[in-house]
């Protein structure tokens, strides 16, 4: 091998690598600053299957891997967030929304007619303004396009890198005859697909590739690209199959569809292509360039989506056969601490926009546990019972541990590339899985203080220390469930409420206690049971605190 070889060689693999870090900066950038509006797909998802395919296709058009989309959308089923009729509409979107790389390599491709256009010729300009914006400036609104900028710059430089190196090969007739013979075979063009968006892991890249190859030179025929192309959609399926080991049942069925999906639409498709290419041998051994296979691989996943959306519903049933429920399946989650481990599932951190939506219904989740395990131990204090105080001592053990859990899963988020907004929401959802823990913690106190296996030292209220209390604890829990509503909602005017509770609170809980310093001085009632009595107060109080603490976190996020 030449000194010239080795250098188009290297050229080769460094043009890849800019182009797959391009893609993977631009979508970055594209996801960023899409901001709200990629939340809103998630909310505007129904039981309507068209408009899970158009929600698919623009969600996968941001983020330019079919395969990404899927795999986000198993951890969205696996965490109990959409529904597989759902991810059914979405998956064939995805396979619609892949094909906007193929435009943007073809648009970099554009011959030497259109060379004063071409965006390859003012990549190198890109690329530099969106590095002096990246240098220069402070906002966090304008890096966000210098990224998107950076990436595009990089894909149209590394485009021309692999061109430019593989033209020397082009012409020899061993890449001639290959293309020839993998055009001929459907089976051997369909396996160099799967093969190559296997290793490279993305469809959109290997089909970026064979845009390249094609463009440089008349060497790809049309029926090797038809089948290369069917080949790397089965190929794009890979990443979720493999994501989807260790998920739960339906999780596992979301790659199942994917892939069936993709093979029935290869078996289709190739053989509709087979027996055109054996009856026009002419059409099938013409040269195709970029813009072509971008037409074929748009043209084909809409073919695709249109054959098969009306049996969607038998997608479903058929991955069910093909993921086979276990006994351990049908055992139901017994407690919400395995809940919020399933719910917190890694693979939606591939966005981080859906992936702070699900960290806040999780610390929602965790205050609405909080919430009830409040009402238990207020019901607790009045009835003496033994079986609800233990209910509320177990449930307490599993607040501690959804609040590590949480924890942990915002600790990845806060790595991931987040808007400034973003960053202090994450912040603000740290403190508020403090709060609630602590919540927790003072819920404890009280179910500890009603101390049911000492009859001795049990605690007894008058009539009058009762309906005090029972005032007492109706307003924190008024409080506290509307401090947890206003998190899930960003609701402001629930978190002003949660002031005036506190204000509310701390007045009754100043009231109270010197009412029953008064009981106690006049002897009416036990030592012990006085004592509980403030003790109750002061966690009840505490409680509002933490309450206040929640709606100011919210407040904080609106007016900022």
């Amino acid at each position: 091998m030449s000194i010239n070889d080795v250098s188009n060689l290297f050229m080769f693999i460094g043009g890849l690598g800019m182009f797959l870090y391009g893609m993977h900066a631009m979508s970055g950038g594209i996801q960023k600053s899409a901001g709200s509006k990629m939340q809103e797909l998630l909310g505007i998802l129904t039981n309507n299957r068209l408009v899970a395919v158009l929600v698919g296709a623009g969600l996968t058009a941001i983020i330019q891997s079919s395969g990404a989309t899927t795999v986000m959308v198993l951890g969205f089923v696996n965490a109990g967030i959409m529904s597989l009729p759902q991810a059914v509409g979405v998956i064939m979107g995805a396979n619609i929304g892949t094909c906007i790389t193929a435009w943007i390599v073809s648009l970099g491709q554009l011959g030497d007619s259109f060379k004063a256009i071409s965006p390859s010729l003012y990549a190198p300009l890109i690329l530099g303004i969106g590095v002096f914006i990246t240098v220069f400036s402070k906002s966090s609104k304008k890096k966000t396009i210098s990224e998107i900028l950076i990436g595009l710059g990089m894909l149209f430089i590394g485009l021309d890198y692999m061109g430019s190196a593989a033209k020397s090969y082009m012409d020899s007739p061993i890449i001639t005859n290959a293309f020839m013979a993998v055009g001929n075979n459907p089976f051997i063009g369909i396996a160099v697909g799967l093969i190559v968006t296997v290793i490279m892991q993305s469809s959109s890249a290997s089909v970026g590739v064979l845009q390249t190859l094609a463009a440089t030179s008349g060497a790809v025929t049309t029926s090797a690209a038809v089948f290369i192309c069917l080949g790397a959609d089965i190929g794009s399926c890979m990443p979720a199959v493999l994501s989807s080991i260790g998920a739960q049942r339906n999780a596992k069925r979301v790659a199942a569809i994917h892939l069936i999906f993709n093979v029935i639409g290869a078996i289709v498709l190739g053989t509709a292509g087979f027996i055109l290419f054996r009856i026009m041998p002419g059409f099938a051994h013409t040269a195709i360039d970029s813009v072509g296979i971008s037409i074929f691989h748009t043209g084909a996943k809409i073919v695709d989506v249109i054959i098969q959306f009306p049996f969607a519903m038998g997608l479903v049933k058929l991955s069910g056969l093909v993921v086979r429920e276990k006994e351990s399946d049908q055992i139901a989650e017994d407690n919400a601490e395995k809940a919020t481990l399933r719910h917190l599932d890694r693979r939606i951190l591939k966005s981080p926009d859906f992936a702070v939506e699900n960290a806040i219904k999780e610390v929602v989740h965790m205050g609405e546990i909080a919430n009830e395990n409040l009402k238990d131990a207020c019901q607790a204090v009045m009835s003496y019972d033994k079986a609800l105080i233990d209910k509320v001592l177990s449930t307490e053990k599993t607040i501690n541990k959804m609040e590590e859990l949480i924890t942990e899963y915002l600790v990845e988020i806060e790595n991931l590339s987040l808007t400034e907004k973003q960053h202090e929401l994450i912040k603000n959802l740290f403190y508020s899985v403090s709060d609630i823990e602590r919540v927790g913690d003072h819920v404890e106190n009280i179910a500890e203080l009603v101390n049911v296996d000492d009859p001795e030292n049990r605690i007894v209220f008058t009539e009058e220390a009762e309906r005090e209390l029972s005032e007492m604890m109706s307003l924190v829990k008024d409080s506290f469930s509307c401090a947890v509503q206003a998190i899930g909602n960003s609701n402001i005017d629930q978190a002003v409420l949660v002031g005036k509770y506190e204000e509310r609170v701390d007045d009754m809980e100043d009231e109270l206690r010197d009412q029953h310093i008064d009981r106690m001085a006049r002897q009416l009632c036990k030592p012990v049971s006085g004592v509980a009595f403030l003790d109750i107060l002061s966690n009840l109080e505490r409680i509002s605190d933490h309450a206040y603490n929640l709606a100011g976190y919210v407040i904080s996020e609106n007016e900022g």
